[in-house]
Order: C-alpha cells, then sequence, then structure tokens
C-alpha cells in the first residue's frame, strides 16, 4: 500500500521543504553545466532496472531503464535491480520425516525479480530473504512426507515448494521460477537395513520362481508320462533321441545301448 501511495502521488507531498531544495538542486545543475551533465546522466543495462528516490521518496513512473535517464544532483539516488533469473542452492538441511526417519535433503532453486519496485521497498535484502524462506519451506513441506513419498514423488514435493515460495514472496516482487530436489542423503544404518530388506525381497521372489518352475515341470512330466503310457512306442523314440543327443554333445562318452525289450518287465511292475 505504501508503495503504491508513493507511485500515485510521487511529488505531491514533499512540502515546502522538499520543492526548495528540488528548485535549488534544478538551479545548481543550470549553473554548472555542461560539467554537471555527466553527473545527472545515468545507464542502466538492458537486464537491470533503476528505482530513482527523492528526497526519499520513489519518483513519478517507477522502476527506470534500461537505457540512459536522469537524476538531480544533491537530491536524487537510485538503486539498481537485476531482473535476471537468480539461481542458488539450498544447503543441507536435517529434516525428521512423518515417519520418524532423519534425512538430509538439499535442493535448487530459479527465481527473478518480478516488480523491482517492491523489492527494493518491501524488503531489506530480497535474495538473502528468499534463500532463509526456502531452507525453511524445504523442512516444513518434507516434514510432512513419509521416506517412501520423498523418494518417489519429488516432483510432487519441489511443485509444492515452488507454490508456497511463490505466495510467500509476491509482496516482495519475486516470482519463483522453479524449486528442484537436488539428493536425498539417508543414514548409513538405514541403507544398510534398506538394502538387506530389498535382497531379502528378491531372494523370496526367486524362491517363489523355482517353486513355481518346478511345479510347471512336474506337469509336464505328468502329461508327457500319459502320453507315453497310451503309446509305448513314444518311449522307444524318446530313448534314441536321448541317445542321438548324448553322442553329439558328448563325443568322449561310451555308451552301451540297453534294448528297450528286457525293461518290459520292469514296466509291467
Amino acid at each position: 500500500m505504501e508503495v503504491r501511495f508513493a507511485l500515485e502521488h510521487p511529488d505531491g507531498d514533499m512540502g515546502f521543504c522538499g520543492w526548495v531544495l528540488v528548485i535549488f538542486s534544478i538551479l545548481l545543475l543550470l549553473i554548472t553545466l555542461p560539467i554537471s551533465i555527466w553527473m545527472c546522466i545515468k545507464i542502466v543495462k538492458e537486464y537491470e532496472r533503476a528505482i530513482i528516490f527523492r528526497l526519499g521518496r520513489i519518483v513519478r513512473g517507477g522502476a527506470k531503464g534500461p537505457g540512459i535517464f536522469f537524476i538531480l544532483p544533491c537530491t536524487d539516488s537510485f538503486i539498481n535491480v537485476d531482473m535476471r533469473t537468480i539461481t542458488f542452492d539450498i544447503p543441507p538441511q536435517e529434516v525428521l520425516t512423518k515417519d520418524s526417519v532423519t534425512i538430509s535433503v538439499d535442493g535448487v532453486v530459479y527465481y527473478r525479480v518480478q516488480n523491482a519496485t517492491l523489492a527494493v521497498a518491501n524488503i531489506t535484502n530480497a535474495d538473502a530473504a528468499t534463500r532463509l524462506l526456502a531452507q525453511t519451506t524445504l523442512r516444513n513441506v518434507l516434514g510432512t512426507k513419509n521416506l517412501s513419498e520423498i523418494l518417489s514423488d519429488r516432483e510432487e514435493i519441489a511443485h509444492s515448494m515452488q507454490s508456497s515460495l511463490d505466495d510467500a514472496t509476491d509482496d516482495w516482487g519475486i516470482k519463483v521460477e522453479r524449486v528442484e530436489i537436488k539428493d536425498v542423503k539417508l543414514p548409513q544404518q538405514l541403507q544398510r537395513a534398506m538394502a538387506a530388506e530389498a535382497e531379502a525381497t528378491r531372494e523370496a521372489r526367486a524362491k517363489v520362481i523355482a517353486a513355481e518352475g518346478e511345479m510347471n515341470a512336474s506337469r509336464a512330466l505328468k502329461e508327457a508320462s500319459m502320453v507315453i503310457a497310451e503309446s509305448p512306442s513314444a518311449l522307444q523314440l524318446r530313448y534314441l533321441q536321448t541317445l542321438n543327443t548324448i553322442a553329439a554333445e558328448k563325443n568322449s562318452t561310451i555308451i552301451f545301448p540297453l534294448p528297450i525289450d528286457m525293461m518290459q518287465s520292469f514296466l509291467k511292475h
């Protein structure tokens, strides 16, 4: 509200003394021409904006630039504001999750100054304030999540942090564009426990798969035995096929074929 009032009434509340000082400054400028003109001309780059204060009040029009602008000596001062996107790392934060697990999490934040006037008039140091707020927001958001949610829902957590930071910094003229979770560090004991749990799960799954394979194999053997029982010649063919396979793969093996007729008595029993 104070910033909007200053923009709407930039020079109307300077008072008599203020106007006297402004007029004196203009006269001083005219008397010392052309030397003083170089002190009055200022240039801001394409990515910068200048906030001019005249006797402590923001002048009409708010931020100036890019390009050339003029100031009055003695009565005017200005502050340059960088409008480019700024990135900073969130230092590793010790966070206690919802399921009482202590983890260390760090991240990165991208933001830019959207309103230079608010960034100068409403807060002392917008950059430092945004950094501190990002650390606090990271701890607050992760404190409401379980460990499994933190490990699997990083995009959702980053979006929640971005929305929260953007709302909090709106009065400072700052737009938080993006937040990313860089790394989640777990305690060594927890890492070993999770590794042991994962290994046990894999072993249990492997045993179940092996048991299912044995069951399927036994069913296939049962069906094969029923086919062979219905056709005795199938056993003879299978016997010859086995001999052919052994002879082809193991040339050093000596095989003594046993006539299948000699085994008929055993098969009957």
